[in-house]
């Protein structure tokens, strides 16, 4: 008996640690980049340049966060824009899509 048994989440084999896609890790980076970048050049006077020059890591810590049903929160953002974007009103084009407009016989 030839029984095969799939893994539940094969697509996480393919990921780097298992949760980061190259994209990510490559946005991620960036944002570090530019926050070590920032730590050096702008004096930290206040709390609000804190802040501002922390942000870039922040960002993009936070998109490339893993949650469930998603990748992560950048696919979240980028499923709700498609969404948005496109079509609101659906047809149906069904095998009753007659059915309710006057052709009963």
């Amino acid at each position: 008996m030839n029984n095969y048994l799939i893994p539940a989440n094969t697509n996480k084999g393919k990921l780097i640690f298992g949760l980061f896609r190259k994209e990510d890790l490559i946005l991620f980076g960036v944002g570090v980049g530019i926050t070590l970048l920032l730590l050096v050049i702008v004096p930290m006077t206040s709390t609000i340049m804190t802040v501002v020059v922390l942000a870039p890591a922040a960002i993009s810590a936070l998109l490339v966060a893993p949650v469930p049903y998603y990748h992560n929160i950048l696919n979240v953002l980028k499923e709700l824009l498609e969404f948005i974007n496109n079509r609101q009103k659906y047809v149906w084009k069904g095998w009753c899509s007659n059915y309710g407009e006057g052709n009963d016989k």
